[in-house]
């Protein structure tokens, strides 16, 4: 496998190319390395490549927040001005900038 550098960092804002939810970066796998389980709950048709950095995101659509995991080319950067309202975002990050958020020095439990 080749190596591949992320496109995205931690802390930015990122929108999914095609479902409804945004969601701000906290941790990149360099390829995927999630289960076999959830890899194939993913329809065929729509699963993407496991050699590409997969994201790990504090994500929220208009009815729920959760975590999700992602592939690089399902994601896109988003610089919208509204602030996420993932109720984990503050824990872990500071605002910076419209799209990206500085995290933390120290997370605190």
């Amino acid at each position: 496998m080749k190596q591949r550098d992320a496109k995205f960092a931690i802390g930015q804002v990122v929108r999914h190319k095609v479902f409804p939810f945004r969601g701000v970066i906290f941790d990149v796998d360099a390829e995927y390395s999630n289960t076999e389980e959830w890899w194939n709950s993913i329809p065929a048709e729509i699963r993407p490549d496991r050699d590409q950095p997969f994201y790990h995101l504090l994500a929220e659509n208009d009815e729920a927040e959760y975590v999700a995991y992602v592939s690089e080319q399902n994601l896109m950067s988003d610089n919208d001005p509204v602030p996420l309202r993932h109720s984990q975002v503050e824990m872990f990050f500071d605002p910076e900038s419209a799209g990206h958020y500085r995290p933390k020095a120290v997370v605190q439990h």
